[in-house]
């Protein structure tokens, strides 16, 4: 049950926004790393904070074993991909398709595949700086 006085603190919080961010795909400012692999930022320095972004990977790209330091969380946009542990199969995976939700936890050795012919194209969020840490498997 929601009690009157912790409504009117949650809504007169900083919690809200005081402007409204709206920005179509045709503004997004999409740039490409030397893989392929291309972000268009959406809120923070991805290589300073915790950020979201939108991420595309061009078709058939299989990532080598990595992990991150940052708990990583993606929504599917488009595309098909799969991410499993290192050292498995990537086409073992779950295929992750439009609307399909993932999270990669800090620390976990794995293989992040875009497996459709298309690019895949997925929401980001990650609670820490961006990186990207090869391992051997």
């Amino acid at each position: 049950m929601l009690r009157p006085l912790a409504v009117l603190a949650f809504l007169a919080g900083p919690a809200f926004a005081q402007d409204i961010t709206a920005l179509p795909a045709e503004q997004l400012d999409w740039q490409a790393t030397p893989e392929g692999v291309a972000f268009a930022a959406l809120q923070g320095d991805r290589f300073a904070e915790a950020y979201m972004a939108m991420v595309e990977l061009p078709g058939g790209l299989i990532s080598p074993p990595h992990i991150k330091t940052a708990d990583m969380f993606g929504v599917m946009i488009s595309g098909q991909m799969t991410h499993v542990l290192a050292g498995a199969d990537p086409m073992s995976g779950d295929v992750l398709e439009t609307g399909a939700y993932y999270h990669i936890p800090a620390g976990i050795p794995h293989i992040s595949s875009c497996i459709s012919d298309e690019p895949c194209v997925a929401f980001l969020y990650q609670d820490g700086a961006f990186d990207f840490l090869p391992v051997t498997q």
